[in-house]
């Protein structure tokens, strides 16, 4: 059975032209001409030309793939031998160029999608960037951090300015008590802490009791945080660490 070329460049996925060049090159000499003299195509002259398109896939020019396949000391399996090599040598080249996109794409959610301006907006004169190496320095290898940035990454102005609102909210509610007397231990204060437990879980990653009770320790133990949360009140960072250990007993 034979084919014509239309038949052949419709189901090798290739042109007219390009076969007509094969001929004329000396490359797929068609085995058959009809009365007409059109080109026809047996399954001989297939196998060829898939061996050329395969040579042809790995960049081989025209000259060294006619080399190839009229070498009179290779045979057919040879030829399945080599591709194979060829082969298994471009996929590791392929997943060594995937693996490197995906540490490109996975670098570049890692940042918070803002503008420096939308980031002043948000965030003041607090850059979260100039604390990036020092956070992955400490938490990079945790799932708690991996979270964090995922979710950082996907989040708009709209949404920093939300969980802003929130945390300020937080913060007001535990001044109130500051100010009203209550007991960082008592019911109140407690179910702040609860609050602020849930608002971060909520926002930046599943935060357990055991983690927010380290977070409260922080808060006092690191003077860059006392100093920040003392803004609102001072001794609130001292008054936030002992409402978060009060509660986080009254959960265990």
């Amino acid at each position: 059975m034979s084919y014509s070329v239309g038949q052949v460049a419709e189901f090798a996925g290739v042109t007219v032209r390009t076969l007509h060049h094969y001929d004329e090159i000396g490359l797929l000499v068609p085995g058959e001409r009809s009365r007409a003299g059109h080109r026809r195509y047996g399954d001989t002259d297939l196998d060829r030309l898939q061996q050329i398109l395969f040579y042809r896939e790995l960049g081989f020019p025209l000259d060294e793939v006619a080399a190839l396949l009229d070498d009179p000391d290779a045979d057919p399996q040879e030829h399945l031998r080599r591709q194979h090599r060829l082969l298994t040598d471009r996929i590791g080249r392929l997943q060594e160029m995937a693996a490197a996109v995906e540490t490109a794409m996975e670098a570049k959610k890692m940042g918070i999608n803002l503008t420096p301006e939308e980031k002043f907006e948000v965030f003041g004169d607090f850059d979260p960037d100039q604390y990036e190496e020092e956070a992955e320095q400490r938490w990079g290898g945790t799932d708690a951090y991996a979270q964090s940035k995922r979710r950082a990454a996907s989040y708009t102005k709209e949404d920093w300015l939300r969980i802003q609102r929130e945390g300020d909210e937080i913060t007001q509610r535990f001044v109130a008590l500051m100010e009203a007397g209550a007991a960082p231990e008592s019911e109140e204060a407690m179910d702040a802490a609860e609050a602020h437990r849930q608002w971060i879980s909520r926002n930046h990653y599943d935060c357990s009791y055991e983690i927010h009770t380290g977070l409260g320790e922080m808060y006092v133990a690191d003077q860059r945080f006392t100093v920040n949360i003392d803004k609102a009140k001072p001794g609130l960072a001292a008054y936030e660490r002992e409402a978060i250990l009060a509660n986080a007993i009254r959960h265990a």
